[in-house]
C-alpha cells in the first residue's frame, strides 16, 4: 500500500459500511447462501490495499481473529475473506453458528505497512502492533491486545514470542525481528 494511502483513514460511512459487509458475509457464509456482492460505491476502497484483521468478541470474550498482515487483493474483498476466517477457520475455536451471530460483535483492524524496531522503547502502547519473527516462526498482536491487558511493552513482547510458539523472551535473539504498524480499528460497538 503506497505510503500516502497508509496514512488515510476512512469515514464514518465507509467504516459502517465495511461492519455491515462482514456481518453480512459471515451469516452468508453460515447459511451456506450466496455471498454478498461488493457495492458499487465502493470503487475508492477497491484501491487500498493493505492488511485487515477481523476480530470478533461476545462480550469481552474472543471469538475469533484471523486476518492478512499484507493483502495483494482490495480491502473489500480481503475484507469478505477475513470475516468468513474469523467465524469459521480460526483453529482456537469452533465455527461460530447462526445463533450466536447475533451475540457477536464484529471488530475490524486495518494496518499499516510493517517497518522494524530497533527495540522495545520504539512500541507505543495502543498505537503499535506487534510482529515478532524468529526462523520460520512468527506471532502478532494487534495494537488494541496490550491496552486490554494492560502490558508494558515487554510483556507485549513475550505474549507475541508465545503466540509465535517462541520462548517469551525470543524477542530477545540477536536473529529475532520486530516489526510494528499501526491499524485503524472500528468496531460495531463504535456505532451501537
Amino acid at each position: 500500500m503506497p505510503a500516502e494511502e497508509s496514512k488515510k483513514t476512512l469515514t464514518v460511512a465507509q467504516k459502517c459500511d465495511l461492519l455491515q459487509f462482514a456481518r453480512q458475509t459471515i451469516a452468508a457464509h453460515i447459511a451456506n447462501l450466496p455471498l454478498p456482492r461488493l457495492r458499487g460505491d465502493w470503487q475508492e476502497l477497491a484501491h487500498v490495499h493493505a492488511g485487515v484483521f477481523v476480530s470478533l468478541h461476545i462480550g469481552e470474550r474472543l471469538r475469533g481473529c484471523i486476518g492478512y498482515v499484507e493483502s495483494g487483493r482490495a480491502l473489500p474483498e480481503a475484507l469478505g475473506e477475513t470475516a468468513i476466517a474469523a467465524a469459521s477457520r480460526d483453529p482456537r475455536f469452533e465455527p461460530v453458528t447462526a445463533d450466536e451471530l447475533a451475540q457477536v460483535e464484529i471488530e475490524i483492524s486495518i494496518l499499516s505497512p510493517l517497518r522494524a524496531a530497533a527495540s522495545p522503547a520504539e512500541i507505543i502502547l495502543g498505537r503499535h502492533g506487534v510482529m515478532v519473527r524468529l526462523g520460520p516462526q512468527q506471532g502478532l498482536l494487534l495494537p488494541q491486545v496490550s491496552l486490554r491487558h494492560d502490558w508494558d511493552s515487554e510483556t507485549f513482547l513475550a505474549h507475541v514470542c508465545q503466540k509465535a510458539g517462541l520462548s517469551a523472551d525470543a524477542w530477545k535473539d540477536s536473529d529475532a525481528a520486530i516489526l510494528i504498524f499501526e491499524a485503524e480499528v472500528f468496531s460495531e460497538g463504535n456505532f451501537a
